[in-house]
This record gives C-alpha cells, structure tokens and sequence, in this order.
C-alpha cells in the first residue's frame, strides 16, 4: 500500500516528508550526541597503550575511542533491528 497523494504531490495520510518530517527531537538529540562524542574523540588525540586480549598496541587515543563507538553504534542498530 503507498500512502495517498494530492494534486499538488503532498501526501494526504499527514504524514510530513522532506527535510521537516525527518528531524523529530530523537533524531536531533542523536545528532547532538554524535557531535559531542566526536569532539570529545578528536580532542584526545595523544598516543596510549591498549592491550587487546595478549599483544600490547601504541595507537591514538581517538583512534581507539572513534573504534568503540563504531562498534558501539553497530551493537546498538543491530539490537534496535531484532526488537521490531
């Protein structure tokens, strides 16, 4: 089923498309979060140890934080698809 339009191309079932109807508040609070956590993660930008399971590694600090939350953010999408 498509949702119904109007001569003029709206879609009559009020749903809002374009840009207005993308961004409600979770989108706009993630959006912000994803730009805190990114100038958190390029402000920490010196080189530490990790040590990953046995080998010890020298890597960036936001190499190692921008990793995690890419591993984090697929974790959670993934999660956030099985619920529905």
């Amino acid at each position: 089923m498509t949702a119904k339009t109007s001569e003029s191309g709206r879609k009559v079932d009020g749903q809002r498309g374009g840009v207005r109807g993308a961004m409600n508040p979770a989108r706009v609070a993630v959006l912000v979060l994803v730009v805190l956590a990114m100038i958190f993660i390029f402000e920490n930008t010196r080189a530490t140890e990790i040590r990953l399971l046995i080998p010890l590694v020298t890597m960036p600090l936001w190499l190692a934080l921008l990793g995690m939350g890419v591993i984090g953010a697929l974790f959670g999408a993934y999660f956030m698809r099985r619920r529905r």
